[in-house]
């Protein structure tokens, strides 16, 4: 059994990490601020399977804080970092709450997780490090130099924050790069969970630029077997650093998206065309053959599979009827 702190334990990817660490015996600290960035109420959903396990414990707070984290961690305890601000566009908004969220709380994570011995650390990071200009597919060996988002920009800098501190103090860290998640209790301000509610609702949903635009959307447990997978790479005693894309390797137009949710949900999609947004980029696609040569990854779920899965989850937890 090994201890984790999962920070983010509350949000779509922690708490689904959070039940893949207990169902296979770890004991799992969770951490989470409940950020109004969301509702509070969709967060306690997210937990509700979580809080009836006697393995894990929930604790209520900021990464920022130093004695909070520093209480919460011992030596030979692994953390798993999922804790952001999250958003490509609201980032742009407040940039300065973006990097002292993301920058400052994954320092101070390092910082205490060196100093209480827990070497082992997995730090959830983002493919929009890759900016629009990495060719593709996008390779962790492309230096990442142009994000442009602040929010690209943070995650950056939480990658070479995690380099430095292995380079300085001997730890064992991976960054994984997540590619466009989706799934049950993905964000409700996500593509895929706004435009099921929206079509459901028979409301138009916003299009930006022409439909071509495309990423590479990749299901809930494939990135949780990644996540689990880079934990127990950092069981090793050597010290290192490796930065890993998580995604399915394959791309969806915007356009092909609308269209397999609408065909899923059973109505048809109204747009409301916008234009394109200053952040985005065009494209994402992750070639994952390091994720397979390190971590044994295998995305298993394609877009045409999950989508239904999604929309199947969002009728049960919000009611068929409108």
């Amino acid at each position: 059994m090994t201890r984790v702190l999962v920070t983010g334990a509350a949000g779509f990817i922690g708490s689904h990490v959070a039940e893949c660490l207990i169902a296979r015996g770890d004991e799992v600290v969770g951490l989470d601020n409940f950020d109004a960035f969301y509702p509070r109420a969709v967060k306690e959903a997210n937990l509700a399977e979580l809080r009836r396990s006697p393995n894990f414990r929930l604790v209520e707070g900021d990464i920022r804080d130093r004695d909070l984290v520093t209480g919460l961690l011992t030596s030979g305890m692994a953390i798993v970092h999922l804790a952001a601000r999250a958003g490509v566009r609201p980032s742009l908004e407040d940039p300065a709450l973006y990097a002292s969220v993301n920058i400052e709380g994954t320092a101070v994570l390092l910082e205490a997780a060196r100093r209480l011995g827990a070497r082992r650390f997995v730090f959830g990071s983002s493919s929009s490090v890759y900016g629009d200009t990495a060719p593709v597919p996008f390779s962790e060996e492309w230096p990442a130099l142009l994000p442009i988002s602040p929010y690209a920009a943070t995650k950056r800098a939480g990658e070479l924050l995690c380099t430095t501190f292995t380079q300085l103090y001997g730890q064992r860290v991976m960054a994984l790069r997540f590619f466009t998640v989706y799934g049950p209790r993905q964000r409700p301000d996500l593509a895929i969970h706004k435009f099921t509610r929206l079509i459901r609702e028979g409301r138009p949903i916003p299009f930006y630029g022409d439909g071509s635009s495309e990423r590479d959307y990749t299901y809930i447990d494939d990135i949780v077997g990644g996540v689990a997978a880079a934990l127990d790479w950092t069981a090793a005693p050597e010290p290192a650093v490796e930065i890993v894309n998580l995604g399915e390797s394959r791309t969806t137009s915007l356009s092909s998206l609308v269209t397999l949710i609408a065909r899923a949900v059973g109505r048809e999609a109204r747009l409301e065309h916008l234009p394109a947004q200053p952040g985005d980029v065009r494209r994402t696609c992750a070639d994952v053959r390091k994720a397979v040569r390190l971590l044994g990854y295998r995305p298993g779920t394609t877009i045409e599979e999950g989508i239904p899965r999604f929309v199947r989850w969002f009728e049960e937890s919000h009611g068929r009827d409108h």
